[in-house]
């Protein structure tokens, strides 16, 4: 894929792109942009535990689910993340997600952009150990940290490339672990018939728990699903503002009448 054609793909954002769900349709309206300091300010103000209204808007099952539920699952997503970061550092050492994949004997990549895919993607896990960091994107997001006023709301903890790689490290660990972890033995049941059922793992679970990891490892503040927003800003302000839009509906706050780029 060519840097054009990726660009190209984000036109319609489908899911939420860190969170990578991809699970319903989308039409592309206008929106107005908005300053990416200001944005961020506000997504960092959000309690990390407020973010399920967004993290579950891109779980198929959703539908299905009570408010009370979906809080429920995040705290306990949240707590699970938290739960492998702590054992998987203590076990190696080393908060680094660099060396901990090292240790791990991860292949990790860093193509400059995704190779014959129609999807939008900064970094993605293939069972059984590899990881793509696609550095387009994170080449763009650094630039964005030479603001200073984006800089102090991330702050210097953040390392874009080292917190993708965080996030992507969850799902080889979730995939280690999977006969025990949170997110693989919490199951809903969509039907049952006498003593015939089905049952289905929630995929918000993951890329929630993902989220908690990621936070852990690289000791942020703020939730890391904001990085949806600060990603795709490199690409689509327009987009970015969206989505913005989108975060601040879904978490019960108001936008805030900033001057409009």
């Amino acid at each position: 894929m060519t840097r054009q054609e990726f660009r190209s793909a984000l036109k319609p954002i489908t899911d939420g792109l860190f969170g990578k769900q991809n699970t319903r349709g989308y039409e592309r309206p206008k929106f107005t942009v908005r300053p990416l300091e200001e944005m961020l300010k506000d997504l960092a103000d959000i309690p990390v535990e407020e973010w399920y209204g967004y993290a579950f808007s891109r779980e198929p099952l959703n539908g299905k689910f009570t408010d009370e539920q979906r809080r429920d699952w995040m705290r306990k997503s949240l707590d699970c993340g938290r739960e492998y970061a702590q054992k998987v550092r203590k076990e190696y050492g080393t908060s680094d997600p660099v060396k901990l994949a090292d240790s791990l004997s991860m292949s990790v990549s860093y193509p400059e952009v995704p190779d014959k895919t129609d999807r939008v993607l900064f970094a993605e896990y293939r069972i059984p150990n590899k990881i793509c960091i696609y550095m387009d994107a994170v080449n763009k997001a650094n630039k964005l940290l030479l603001e200073p006023q984006v800089l102090e709301i991330l702050t210097e903890e953040l390392d874009v490339c080292r917190l993708l790689l965080s996030h992507e490290l969850f799902h080889f660990v979730e995939e280690t672990y999977r006969q025990e972890i949170f997110t693989q033995t919490e199951k809903v049941r969509l039907w049952s018939l006498g003593f015939l059922h089905n049952d289905s793992i929630v995929i918000a679970l993951s890329e929630i728990a993902a989220m908690g990891f990621a936070k852990e490892l690289m000791g942020l503040s703020y939730s890391p699903y904001l990085m949806d927003v600060f990603l795709v800003y490199g690409y689509s302000p327009q987009e970015a503002s969206g989505l913005y839009e989108e975060m601040m509906e879904l978490s019960g706050r108001k936008n805030h009448n900033y001057k409009l780029i």
